[in-house]
């Protein structure tokens, strides 16, 4: 399992989802307090590319050997791309969950709904 980290350059979502914002379309990914929490990851259930995600909504189920757990959509847009290789692989949740553990890209649709993520700073304390 990969060690805490919570990289300065991610916006984060208080449901301890993490967002990587390259123009207009962002990646989305479980914090490693989310991948801890749940225990080791066996299966990510993802949605289709087209699907329509709302922001502070679910949109994909993330299986670990103790619960089933809904995954919150930090911003809301369409997704254009999900991580295949999370099907042959889920625990890249666990062992990388900033980088191959990646969930989903996804076109923007309200880009000012950014403003009420929070930064590395603001979200590690509210783990505390």
């Amino acid at each position: 399992m990969a060690e805490a980290s919570y990289p300065t350059e991610l916006l984060y979502h208080p449901e301890h989802d993490w967002v990587r914002i390259d123009g207009d379309v962002a990646t989305f990914g479980i914090t490693w307090y989310a991948q801890d929490a749940l225990g080791e990851v066996v299966f990510f259930d993802p949605p289709e590319v087209g699907t329509v995600v709302k922001k502070d909504e679910p949109y994909a189920e993330v299986e670990s050997v103790k619960a089933v757990s809904d995954v919150i959509s930090p911003l809301s847009g369409e997704i254009v791309e999900v991580n295949a290789g999370l099907g042959e692989t889920p625990e890249a949740i666990n062992n990388d969950p900033y980088g191959d553990g990646w969930l989903v890209k996804v076109k923007l649709s309200e880009q000012s709904e950014q403003d009420v993520l929070l930064d590395q700073p603001t979200y590690v304390s509210s783990l505390d």
